[in-house]
């Protein structure tokens, strides 16, 4: 992914704001005069804040033949709203020393706020044209078409990227979630505006929010910002995509590309975060292929025998479905035996679980890095949106941590067997892998 510095440079001269230690964190559920609902952590420490906003849906609500579309209009609608064209609107942002930004995956399109107290009405009053006047017009779409374009040519060329799309059609097939949310350029250079405003008008409704705010702000005060911000969207939008059905088939895919290194995806089916058995799996996680340098896979494919330089799993929960992902570099002639090590350990952890050790070391991390989420009123405000959609309570920051500490061996243990699957396995090389035969 590739880092933005603009943006790197403004959070660094941005004011360090307040966090109030996890244990402090004190989670209103707001409901304004028009019925609309937000959570809401209040930090009065410095007269500023941030707002989260989501629109459940994303890419996934490209229509057929439009793939692409959400993804350019999410990126043009600040580029003018109202009667400010994209300088005009600019100017104003930056004249009232306010933030957004706008960005959409699979599953969602995410609006990003943050404004001064002294600014907030002139703030919100801006955000709101953005959200229900986009302009699209004609100079700023074939502007930023362009930019699209030119990061799906680069991401051609990106072995990780293609690594991640295939893996995607394989896991997918013909649902949304098989195909790249950026589209091809075939498809972004097909797009019209009216298909851009058709996206738009399917994307942004009142039926699919989801908000989280955090700041110098109280409840009723974020009760009149939210009935004033979305008057004029349309109460719903497209229909969402259905369940997507996961390919669990086992196999080996080779992905020819040139070059002395191999990028390789692996992994299976996963677990909903919302199955009372999920922090079992995430405990498991983190001790094969977390976030801790001496997870298994560390160990025995870096440490042991040094085949990669790094390697990490994870559990992806989209809004429709779940994975487990894990993802490696290797020198061509390493990746074999990588794989290998890789499958050993599945089929070990699937057979035995976890020692006490990496239990406790797995809870100790986990607990213990946990309340370092919580580092910003822009952090927290994401994080309400994320529970909020994840179905978790208000006290869930209080209680995450025992939650963790109450997971047992035999626990541990069950789900193991239940959720690790070696025959499922898969891996998506791209690259000129020596001594792999592909098996699909």
């Amino acid at each position: 992914m590739m880092i933005r510095i603009a943006a790197l440079l403004l959070a660094l001269a941005t004011p360090v704001l307040t966090t109030p230690a996890l244990a402090e964190v004190n989670i209103q559920e707001v409901t304004s005069p028009g019925g609309i609902k937000a959570w809401l952590v209040e930090e009065h420490g410095i007269p500023f804040t941030a707002l989260e906003i989501r629109f459940a849906g994303g890419t996934s609500l490209d229509a057929p033949g439009k793939r692409g579309a959400t993804n350019l209009m999410t990126a043009l609608i600040e580029e003018g709203a109202g009667d400010l064209d994209s300088q005009g609107f600019a100017a104003a942002r930056d004249g009232l020393a306010a933030k957004f930004s706008f960005s959409s995956d699979v599953d969602g399109v995410s609006v990003s706020a943050k404004f001064l107290t002294e600014n907030r009405d002139q703030a919100v009053d801006l955000l709101h044209l953005a959200l229900t006047q986009p302009r699209f017009d004609p100079d700023a779409v074939e502007r930023v078409r362009e930019q699209v374009l030119s990061n799906l040519r680069s991401n051609e060329k990106d072995p990780g990227n293609i690594a991640f799309k295939l893996e995607s059609a394989r896991s997918f097939g013909d649902h949304p979630y098989g195909s790249d949310g950026d589209g091809t350029i075939d498809s972004v250079t097909a797009l019209t505006r009216d298909d851009i405003v058709a996206a738009y008008k399917g994307a942004l409704a009142k039926d699919r929010i989801t908000i989280g705010a955090a700041g110098d702000i109280t409840p009723a005060q974020l009760g009149a910002i939210l009935d004033k911000l979305f008057v004029g969207l349309p109460d719903t939008g497209a229909a969402l995509p259905g369940r997507a059905e996961l390919n669990v088939k086992g196999g080996v895919m080779v992905e020819p590309f040139p070059g002395p290194q191999s990028v390789v995806i692996f992994g299976q089916g996963g677990m909903r975060y919302d199955n009372p058995d999920y922090f079992a799996a995430s405990i498991l996680n983190e001790a094969l292929g977390g976030s801790k340098f001496d997870s298994r896979l560390m160990t025995e494919v870096r440490v042991n025998r040094g085949l990669t330089y790094g390697i990490g799993t994870s559990l992806s929960s989209y809004d429709h479905a779940e994975t487990m992902l894990g993802q490696f570099e290797a020198s061509n002639e390493n990746v074999a035996q990588a794989i290998d090590v890789i499958k050993a350990e599945w089929a070990k952890i699937a057979a035995d679980g976890l020692t006490e050790q990496e239990l406790a070391d797995a809870k100790t991390y986990m607990t213990g890095a946990y309340p370092l989420r919580f580092d910003g009123n822009e952090t927290i405000a994401a994080i309400l949106v994320g529970m909020q959609d994840m179905g978790l309570p208000t006290d869930y920051a209080k209680t995450r941590n025992a939650r963790v500490e109450a997971v047992t061996m035999a626990d541990v243990k069950r789900v193991a067997a239940e959720l690790y699957k070696p025959d499922d396995l898969h891996f998506i090389i791209v690259g000129s892998p020596t001594g792999v035969t592909p098996t699909e």
